[in-house]
């Protein structure tokens, strides 16, 4: 059964006319039927079976026929902050990250970056790289979609009080820490660039308390790594 994500409320015995994005997929692209079920869900947890109603040149209803509590998260709640990449490099880590459970994506700016966001096209490119992490709990079952916000400085966001207590930075060819991952399952990890974190920036993390966490003797391309470090994360915690 297909599954959508939907920005509008949902309640068991309503009909409701379909978003315009909706819409077009399921309608225009799937060339879906009246009677036809999908499963919708807004992020605000659980999950909706609802079944095509009426369809119209422009618009559609669907019928809000039961609700499932389900709830598919990850056993680790992890704020990424992710340096910046181009081109297919950061889509990927995007969606893989979000297919992994990750709770918020941070896109961070560095020393090595590769780009820069700029006005216009800012807003363009976050809708993008939001409408992928939709697109990747479309796809895995989850209920809840990851916030992906607008770039801050790394230096900034290490600082940041509002971060967890436990932090650790990927920091390939360092002297890495004791690692230890507590009991709490909330954590921050940051991953930097194609061309790796500065030495200076990783002082910087060090000094706000990012414990350097070096995964195996192969340095991982920016891409990769949070794959590699949310799901060692998922195994240790669903472990417990």
């Amino acid at each position: 059964m297909n599954r959508f994500y939907i920005e509008t409320e949902l309640n068991t015995g309503n009909t409701i006319e379909l978003t315009e994005s909706v819409f077009h997929h399921w309608v225009r692209v799937l060339r879906a039927k009246e009677q036809d079920q999908a499963i919708f869900f807004n992020g605000k947890g659980g999950e909706y079976i609802v079944t095509l109603t009426e369809i119209n040149k422009k618009n559609a209803f669907v019928s809000i026929d039961q609700f499932n509590s389900i709830d598919r998260t990850a056993p680790v709640k992890v704020i990424l902050g992710q340096v910046m990449s181009k081109g297919d490099r950061m889509d990927y880590a995007i969606q893989k990250a979000t297919e992994l459970g990750v709770t918020t994506i941070q896109l961070l700016t560095s020393e090595r970056c590769e780009m820069r966001l700029r006005y216009e096209r800012d807003q363009k490119k976050l809708d993008h790289w939001q409408s992928i992490a939709i697109a990747a709990c479309e796809q895995c079952g989850m209920n809840k979609v990851p916030n992906v916000l607008a770039p801050i400085s790394l230096t900034d966001w290490v600082k940041s009080a509002q971060l967890p207590q436990s932090r650790f930075v990927l920091a390939p060819n360092k002297d890495q820490e004791n690692v230890v991952l507590n009991s709490q399952p909330n954590l921050a990890l940051l991953i930097g660039p194609e061309g790796g974190l500065s030495e200076a920036e990783i002082d910087a993390a060090n000094q706000n308390h990012f414990q350097n966490w070096c995964i195996g003797d192969r340095v991982l391309r920016t891409e990769t790594a949070p794959v590699v470090a949310l799901s060692i994360l998922n195994y240790h915690f669903s472990t417990k």
